[in-house]
Order: structure tokens, then C-alpha cells, then sequence
């Protein structure tokens, strides 16, 4: 599978992905920080990818995604920003009802 098909896969086969620099648990730059705080603080599990530990999909995703800095967080297949806008959604709010909806509407796996 090329680069570009697995970056495609694996947004799509998750409801909430966060490319970022490290993991939830030891993040590797503040940017990834502070998404990672807003996304745990709306109390709902995401998937994520460590773009240091991947070069591959860290050289193509901003071509893929057409956004050129990590973090990048993904809900239901659709790109919603970086740190900055993570962040200003989460304090207006938004952040909190998009995840939820985004939870709420995922086919259940049994």
C-alpha cells in the first residue's frame, strides 16, 4: 500500500486520529502538548499517529492534508486544524460538541 493510501485509511478508519510529535502520553513538542490536553479534557478516547516514529507519513501528510505543520487532528474524515485552532475550539466549546458527535455517531463495534 503507498503512503498516500495509508495516510487515506487510516483517517478514515477512525472517527478522532491526531497526527502529532510523540504520543498522548509523552508528547514531543509543546504544540502536540496543548492538543492533546484539549482533546483528553473532552473525555473521549482518540486514535493517534507519532509522525516522528513514522518520517514516511510525516513527509506526506501536509501534501496529503494541504496543511504544512503537526499537530493535525482529523474527526469523521475531515481535517480541522492544528494546535492553535484546537485550542480556540476547545475554549469556545466547539471542540467538546464536535468530538462528542463524532463519538456518538461512530457504528458501534461489536
Amino acid at each position: 500500500m503507498d503512503i498516500m493510501e495509508q495516510i487515506k485509511e487510516q483517517i478514515e478508519s477512525h472517527a478522532i486520529l491526531l497526527y502529532m510529535k510523540g504520543s498522548p502520553k509523552l508528547p514531543q513538542c509543546g504544540f502536540s502538548s496543548k492538543a492533546v490536553q484539549a482533546l483528553v479534557a473532552c473525555g473521549e478516547q482518540f486514535a493517534f499517529v507519532d509522525v516522528l516514529a513514522n518520517p514516511e507519513i510525516r513527509a506526506h501528510l501536509p501534501d496529503y492534508a494541504n496543511w504544512p505543520t503537526f499537530p493535525q487532528l482529523w474527526v469523521k474524515g475531515e481535517l480541522i486544524g492544528g494546535s492553535d485552532i484546537i485550542v480556540d475550539m476547545f475554549n469556545s466549546g466547539e471542540l467538546q460538541k464536535l468530538i462528542t458527535n463524532a463519538v456518538s455517531a461512530k457504528p458501534s463495534e461489536d
